[in-house]
């Protein structure tokens, strides 16, 4: 009776781990969702909530702050998780975001919704870290591709339904539900996470590294305002601009020599000294660069060219989310069962080159079929990108600097969205008030001086000759937007054929470096 008691429980024993596993990725994937639908959510309730609030010429701070605050944060809570426990710093990111939330919800005034955006955002910065570094410790390097490619679909599916859930909440609901529907996905993933994941706790001698931590967090700032403000609130060229250039330069000068001193730095220099993880940076900066450029200039060439609806701005993606959800969890799988991961960097480098040459070459007389195919090429590429680069990171680095591996790549991609909206907002406004004036004469010059970009009432109410000028406007800056984009999404192509491919192996003790991480030393 003993033998069978005990042969019963070995044999159960895996099956209720596996089990255990799916549930926390279960809590993963809702937390996921959180930090990627938040923003899609938001933006679609903004008109409503100025309407409600007023503050019309603060607008931009409410996605601002949260931004600053979540780029700011990212590195931290990865730092914090590496050295105190990656179970606790999560769920303390969780609960902050939490608050941040239900703030937010009761927000009186414009000043106060910026305020508790802040919170959230400093919240929001250790949840998409969570995530991955949780993933890095719980699946053996042989089996995540599978798992981050299925976190990258989620990504997707946020991205594509956060506009739509938006609409209907503030509709219905009205623009405080915006906030709060974030309360009981949030108890749940935490109840879950509770419950379930049992990671070893740790407790670091060292102090945090506050100096280095207020380095890079000035720096980050600094990069992000100029991102944010120039061209729009400032000139480029202006002594605000650059006065925030400077402050950011030497910010991240100074934090770079302090890391060398620093007892227990927020980012170690030494990640750096594996090629892979130095290139897994560059192209996730690159290909934060090009998805955030895509998909702030698609609709709104599909809005005043194609004459598409504003109301289903998320539909309006879909060829090219969905694409990238389906490659994303191909990619993931043949990564898990071939342990081989080379193609498909250079592969999804130059997918994304040929679909926003594509992309730009779009005019007035492209159909939504075409403009369709083309948006699904940049997809399939990005699809190839986004969880393969945090993959071959995680990979690079030893356990122990899994959660700044995590944080980091995260930040490059916040900062490559960053200067893709900027680089690519700018450089579409300039084009579109060229020939405004070119075309549209006078009158021309006058609907663009304000903003290149106008909205679907705006539009109606120009003269024919004048909204027919602006559709030529908006197509000659997409083409510029996306030419760019494709040449600059060369720099990930060139640095994904350096990319150095040592098959992924399952659980079982690797090296470290560029080899691959050592197995996880997890308990589920």
């Amino acid at each position: 009776m003993g033998t069978m008691a005990d042969t019963q429980t070995v044999e159960t024993e895996p099956d209720k781990k596996q089990r255990s596993v799916r549930v926390v990725l279960l809590a993963l994937m809702i937390t996921m969702m959180l930090a990627m639908l938040d923003n899609m959510i938001v933006g679609t309730a903004m008109p409503t909530i100025v309407g409600e609030l007023g503050g019309l010429e603060h607008l931009s701070w409410v996605v601002t702050a949260y931004t600053l605050a979540t780029a700011a944060a990212t590195p931290l809570w990865g730092k914090l998780g590496d050295m105190y426990g990656r179970k606790g710093v999560f769920m303390s990111s969780i609960v902050l975001f939490l608050i941040g939330s239900a703030l937010s919800g009761m927000a009186q005034d414009m000043g106060q919704l910026i305020g508790f955006r802040a919170v959230q955002g400093l919240g929001a910065g250790g949840l998409m870290v969570g995530v991955m570094a949780i993933i890095g410790d719980l699946i053996p390097p042989r089996e995540r591709g599978k798992y981050q490619g299925m976190m990258a679909g989620v990504m997707a599916l946020a991205m594509i339904g956060g506009p739509l859930v938006g609409g209907t909440i503030t509709d219905n609901w009205g623009w405080r539900w915006s906030f709060y529907i974030n309360l009981p996905l949030g108890v749940v993933s935490l109840g879950l996470i509770s419950a379930v994941l049992h990671l070893p706790k740790k407790r670091a001698q060292a102090r945090i590294d506050y100096l280095g931590a207020a380095l890079l967090t000035v720096g980050i700032t600094s990069i992000v305002l100029v991102t944010t403000w120039g061209g729009t609130e400032y000139a480029w060229t202006s002594a605000r601009i650059m006065e925030l250039i400077g402050i950011g330069v030497a910010a991240l000068v100074g934090f770079v020599f302090w890391q060398t001193k620093a007892t227990e730095p927020v980012v170690p220099l030494h990640i750096f000294r594996s090629r892979n993880f130095t290139l897994m940076s560059i192209i996730g900066f690159i290909t934060g660069f090009v998805m955030f450029g895509a998909t702030l200039f698609l609709p709104l060439y599909q809005q005043s060219v194609q004459g598409a609806s504003a109301t289903n701005s998320g539909l309006l993606l879909l060829p090219m989310l969905g694409a990238m959800l389906v490659t994303s969890m191909v990619a993931g799988r043949i990564t898990t069962n071939s342990g081989r991961y080379y193609v498909f960097p250079v592969l999804g480098s130059a997918l994304m080159i040929v679909g926003l040459y594509l992309l730009s070459t779009m005019d007035t007389g492209t159909s939504r079929l075409t403009s369709g195919v083309f948006m699904a090429v940049v997809g399939l590429g990005m699809g190839c990108l986004m969880q393969i680069t945090m993959l071959v990171a995680q990979n690079s680095v030893e356990m122990k600097d899994m959660g700044v591996a995590s944080s980091s790549t995260t930040l490059f991609r916040t900062l490559g969205s960053s200067f893709g909206v900027a680089i690519m907002g700018a450089l579409f406004n300039h084009r579109v008030q060229d020939v405004m004036a070119e075309r549209g004469g006078a009158l021309g010059s006058k609907v663009t001086e304000q903003s290149a970009q106008l909205d679907a009432k705006s539009l109606e109410k120009l003269p024919d000759a004048v909204r027919e000028a602006y559709q030529v406007a908006v197509s000659a800056g997409t083409h510029s937007a996306f030419l760019l984009g494709s040449i600059v999404a060369v720099v990930a192509l060139v640095a994904a054929v350096f990319v150095k491919e040592v098959p992924l192996k399952g659980a079982g003790p690797q090296k470290s470096a560029d080899d691959a991480a050592p197995a996880p030393l997890v308990e589920v």
